[in-house]
């Protein structure tokens, strides 16, 4: 039984001339800076860890640059920072930490500190050592415009190596719904607390606390939070930095929140330790911002956490929500104005989500897409029992990386590349380059060729059907489409061999296909490969696997313009049908769809979001224009991908009926549509 949290309330009322509304950023074209204009925020939350310089044990020097680095903060529109572990006091004071003289001014210190940042509109989280009766604990102190609100103490109290913190702290497990006196005032103390502010909950956990079996975030999560702050002084040593970015990443991956990690800096350096200053913020397994190691100055680490996409992945991921709400745990809620100075949004934005950055990344995807490819095929052969595979070579990318992927397969099982069987089907508006591109390409490879004209039977079957060949209509393009489908199974049917569809995930997405025609295979290998992927993957294999003769073929396929070549040619024998003049740019459409289906974007946000993303490529109209058509053909084809074959699953974003996405065939595109009219009036 999921049970009922107690609910807290401490609210922080302001003015109303005090919290204007939230605005989101969108770069203006004069001076490519963000500025803003009146909508929702989108769903993203500023945060910030910050690296303050301190003295140990000098309460007054530690809290006044923890006053100075929030006003920082709130000047860059931060709406919760946080400082480290014991910041107050400095975390290597020892046995100073058990006298009173020490104790007695961390509370004044903490108190003078409350007040000064009174009328910052953000929420401070800093730690300090308090006390609650005759009992020290090591905690975390959340306040926000001269108001204590919470205080959290740290779980798991390590006695190890380094730390021997049982000397001095008590653990703060168990304690739950008291209240301790901290900054002369009276406020909820537990492990167990949670804050909200403006409908975005968030936990605090302490150093330790993350390096545990079960870290306290996990339940804090499950009761809610979104995003754990952990405030910590982790010394350094050789190797430990690298796993906890692993620990970070994966805490934020397991709780599907956001993490921001803050850890001391150069000043806490003392006797035996090191202290580098680590702040990272991660979002869901990604680090999107971290400060840099062994500096002397302080830093802020400031990223905007996405907040809905984080509500998306709980609403999806089933496991998650079995263990929602598992325990009771106290809610603190506030509201807090926002800044009245606009903040950039601080937060990269990917313009090519499937690929990625580093190259040295991008290499070991291509290798593990590829096995995944040619993996899942030789399993079709294998339980089809099929020693030959079909493959239409059009001389352009998709089909060449259908066939490299074959290839592969091929050679994985032993098979003779002779039983590839590479059919180019020359028809109307087939040219010289892709022609030639495609015969090189087989022969490179050594599989078998086979040329197959279809502008005869295409020419008697219009005349069977009474379809003028100067009506460049569906039907003109659509019936070589099928008549090309048709040739490849029946020649797989003759010799006993399996139809490779070529067709990837993009067309998928927009319906650019022919249904019956290119639109069915008996596999097909790239139907979970983008288009813009599918490039980087041919030059990847153009660069690690073939040799000299292929890699020259590759290379002019990868420079060719994508193009079904349904439509004759111009005057200079040169492509005249390019897909992208069509539909639109493949970049565009592959970012919509990364952020439709698998971030669960509306078309207010992805527009938001592609403004940033391609800043000096594309306007925003053109951005509107292209969405507007890919929301479009999303809904109106997807009858095409309910009846698509059977194809290995890549990444995490896929449209196979049977898999990733389910959507009924005649969906209305309605609420969608109606947002981008309204995108349109809105500059």
């Amino acid at each position: 039984m999921t049970a009922t949290a107690a609910v807290r309330t401490a609210a922080v009322t302001n003015p109303p001339h005090l919290r204007p509304r939230r605005k989101a950023g969108i770069r203006s074209e004069e001076d490519g800076k963000t500025t803003y204009r009146p909508m929702d925020n989108f769903g993203f939350l500023k945060v910030a860890a910050a690296v303050p310089h301190v003295r140990v044990g000098d309460c007054d020097f530690n809290t006044e640059r923890i006053a100075a680095m929030a006003e920082e903060a709130a000047q860059r529109g931060v709406e919760i920072v946080a400082f480290p572990e014991l910041a107050v006091t400095a975390y290597t004071c020892a046995d100073l930490l058990l006298l009173p003289a020490l104790l007695d001014a961390a509370d004044e210190a903490l108190a003078r500190l409350v007040k000064a940042t009174r009328k910052l509109p953000l929420v401070i989280i800093a730690g300090a050592p308090l006390r609650h009766g005759s009992t020290l604990y090591n905690c975390a102190v959340v306040f926000t415009q001269g108001r204590v609100l919470g205080v959290v103490p740290k779980t798991y109290i390590p006695d190890y190596t380094e730390f021997y913190e049982n000397r001095w702290f008590a653990s703060g497990a168990g304690i739950s719904e008291e209240t301790i006196s901290v900054a002369e005032q009276s406020a909820d103390f537990g492990a167990d607390l949670t804050f909200g502010i403006n409908g975005t909950e968030f936990g605090v956990e302490i150093c330790e606390d993350l390096w545990t079996a079960i870290p306290p975030s996990s339940h804090l999560a499950l009761n809610g939070a979104k995003v754990i702050f952990n405030l910590s002084a982790s010394p350094e040593s050789v190797g430990k930095h690298a796993y906890l970015r692993q620990l970070v990443a994966q805490q934020s991956a397991r709780t599907l929140a956001g993490y921001v990690y803050c850890s001391a800096g150069f000043g806490e350096s003392s006797t035996d330790l090191v202290f580098a200053g680590n702040g990272i913020v991660a979002e869901n397994g990604r680090i999107l911002r971290e400060s840099g190691r062994f500096r002397l100055e302080e830093q802020l680490v400031v990223a905007d956490i996405d907040i809905q996409r984080l509500e998306f992945e709980r609403r999806r991921n089933t496991s998650f929500r079995m263990h929602e709400g598992a325990a009771e745990n106290t809610v603190i809620e506030m509201e807090v104005p926002e800044g009245l100075r606009a903040a950039a949004l601080d937060r990269d934005i990917d313009p090519m989500p499937f690929v990625p950055q580093d190259e040295a990344h991008r290499s070991e995807r291509c290798e593990e897409i590829f096995q995944i490819q040619s993996h899942g095929l030789a399993k079709r052969l294998v339980h089809t029992r099929c020693e030959k595979a079909v493959i239409g070579i059009s001389g352009g990318l998709d089909s060449t990386l259908a066939l490299l992927v074959t290839v592969r397969t091929f050679d994985k099982l032993g098979l003779d590349r002779a039983g590839i069987i590479g059919i180019t089907m020359p028809g109307f508006g087939t040219t010289d380059r892709t022609y030639n591109n495609a015969l090189e390409l087989m022969r490179g490879l050594g599989v078998t060729i086979r040329e197959i004209p279809i502008r005869d039977a295409c020419s008697q079957h219009f005349s069977d059907i009474g379809l003028d060949p100067e009506d460049r209509s569906a039907a003109y393009e659509n019936s070589q489409a099928r008549e090309r489908t048709q040739i490849l199974m029946d020649v797989a049917n003759m010799e006993g061999g399996l139809v490779v569809g070529t067709g990837d995930l993009s067309e998928l997405a927009l319906g650019w296909a022919t249904y019956n025609g290119d639109q069915m295979s008996m596999y097909g290998v790239n139907a979970s490969v983008p288009k813009t992927l599918v490039r980087h993957l041919v030059q990847w294999v153009a660069d690690t696997e073939s040799d000299m003769a292929a890699r020259a073929t590759l290379l002019d396929v990868i420079d060719t313009p994508v193009s079904p070549e349904l439509l004759p040619a111009d005057k200079e024998g040169k492509i005249a049908q390019k897909t992208e003049d069509l539909v639109g740019p493949y970049e565009l459409h592959d970012f919509f769809l990364y952020n439709f289906i698998r971030a669960g974007y509306g078309p207010a946000k992805i527009l938001f979001l592609a403004e940033q993303a391609f800043h000096g490529s594309y306007d925003r109209a053109t951005i509107l224009k292209w969405l507007t058509v890919f929301f479009r053909r999303f809904f109106s084809q997807q009858f095409k991908r309910s009846a698509m074959p059977d194809g290995p699953k890549v990444g995490s974003a896929a449209l196979s009926p049977r898999g990733d996405w389910r959507m009924p065939s005649d969906a209305s595109a309605a609420v969608w549509l109606k947002e981008l009219e309204t995108l349109k009036y809105l500059k």
